[in-house]
């Protein structure tokens, strides 16, 4: 006889609409996660492949529509999740089921204009959340290129602490230090929380011995993140002039980012059309209408010569391909949109620099909601980042008063194996906790590990 789940184990009814890059994401993260998931697309073959790939339930139609919402059985579910290409269609799917039943609805809202009224439609629309993969984007790509040495940079504890992705160049000091040996170095506001050599990742301790190319997370407060990269060795020169080749959304939104903080932006875009609406809305921009994949239109925009360039085409192929020409004719901080995650070990032996992957973003965002949704009230995840081509997740917990792991000092928690307690967040300050710290009601526990599908922090216990 199969065994009942208990309320632990037991997933959430997760409707998707829109089986596009973001949708199967998602369906292929939430389905090992034990929820029990219908997909729904106007797509025929989408749904077959899905449905051929994944243990889900799959309907062919219109997400918007009542009847096609009650054969999905929207009111039993607990969330639905609207990721269709159109932001009004997402809209409108999440409208019908909220008035169909009480499930959660999640919108994925793109277009600038919605984008900056998203805090007015989520409220009046009654949304649990509004996504926007490339708004996300250009704020990854500006706080990487606010750290120019950094390959990646995400954001914790609601900003104060930033997890730091680097190489370690030979230049560093710190290539053949053990990390209790760097103590006095990072006192004791830094915490190395992950390393990869070649194909493995390690959670590493005090004994851990650093080598040159090691790529390493470390976390540490947001506004101590440069002095510390300085102190380890790494070039931390600022960037003052940015070169974007693409000028769709992401390039928008990054480009009027990066001028409000005085930061020189060109973009390079085909579309003449484009260049007019973008030439409006960004005034202080200067906008080249060409191919960015041209040699001769990039020479005019000044390649060999700003400090950084930013390749987001619509097409992978020619983001790696503007990449690989930019590094080597430039000394520029170089970043790379890629969509589609295809040949993965090929692309990671290739220097691209930072790689942005909107789909992730998107897909870590919701998923993050999701497990906080499906969780005991003993804490919830305000954020989920997946490490590593996804071989390792830093977790982002909210302490509930009821959590068994709160007011016990660390060292005396039987935590898993290859976890870490990374960095606490508490009343807007940032420790890197020691052995005899206690967790507290209300704090921001950061978790970095290999584990993946935590739901609740008391997951970290054996």
């Amino acid at each position: 006889m199969k065994a009942l789940k208990s309320d632990k184990q037991r997933g959430l009814n997760i409707v998707i609409i829109g089986c596009g890059k973001v949708g199967t994401s998602l369906v292929e993260k939430l389905s090992r996660e034990n929820h029990d998931i219908t997909v729904i697309d106007k797509d025929p073959e989408k749904i077959r492949s899905i449905i051929d790939s994944y243990d889900v339930i799959g309907i062919a139609g219109n997400g918007a529509s009542f009847s096609v919402q009650m054969e999905a059985e929207v009111p039993n579910a607990d969330i639905l999740i609207s990721v269709t290409q159109s932001d009004e269609l997402n809209l409108l799917c999440c409208i019908v089921a909220k008035r169909a039943s009480n499930c959660e609805t999640i919108a994925r809202v793109r277009t600038p204009d919605y984008s900056n009224e998203a805090q007015y439609l989520k409220d009046q629309l009654g949304l649990a959340m509004i996504i926007n993969p490339e708004k996300a984007s250009a704020k990854e790509i500006s706080r990487i290129l606010h750290t120019p040495t950094a390959l990646g940079v995400s954001s914790f504890a609601r900003g104060h602490a930033e997890m730091i992705r680097v190489n370690i160049p030979s230049s560093s000091l710190l290539p053949g230090k053990k990390l209790s040996e760097l103590e006095d170095v990072m006192s004791g506001d830094v915490l190395v929380c992950a390393v990869e050599r070649g194909e493995e990742l390690f959670i590493p301790d005090g004994s851990f011995t650093l080598l040159e190319n090691d790529i390493i997370n470390f976390i540490c407060p947001s506004q101590k993140s440069l002095s510390y990269l300085k102190r380890f060795g790494f070039k931390t020169s600022q960037v003052r002039d940015v070169l974007i080749v693409g000028g769709g959304r992401t390039s928008y939104y990054l480009a009027e980012e990066l001028i409000s903080y005085g930061i020189q932006v060109r973009i390079v875009e085909i579309d003449k059309s484009r260049c007019d609406e973008l030439s409006s809305l960004l005034p202080k921009a200067i906008i080249i209408n060409g191919d960015g994949t041209n040699e001769d239109v990039l020479k005019e925009a000044r390649i060999e010569n700003v400090d950084a360039v930013v390749s987001l085409t619509g097409i992978d192929e020619e983001n790696i391909m503007l990449t690989l020409h930019a590094q080597g004719i430039s000394n520029a901080k170089l970043v790379t949109k890629i969509d589609r995650i295809m040949f993965p070990e090929a692309i990671s032996r290739l220097n691209l620099g930072s790689i942005v992957r909107p789909k992730y973003l998107t897909t870590d965002a919701i998923v993050a909601f999701v497990r906080s949704r499906s969780a005991s009230k003993n804490s919830s995840i305000e954020t989920l980042v997946r490490l590593f081509d996804n071989r390792g997740e830093a977790i982002e917990f909210i302490a509930d008063s009821d959590s068994p792991v709160v007011d016990i000092p660390l060292k005396d928690l039987s935590t898993k194996d290859h976890l870490l307690i990374a960095c606490i967040g508490r009343n807007g300050r940032t420790l890197i906790p020691s052995g005899n710290e206690c967790i507290k009601a209300g704090d921001l526990v950061i978790i970095v590990t290999t584990h993946t599908g935590l739901r609740e922090l008391e997951d970290i216990l054996i």
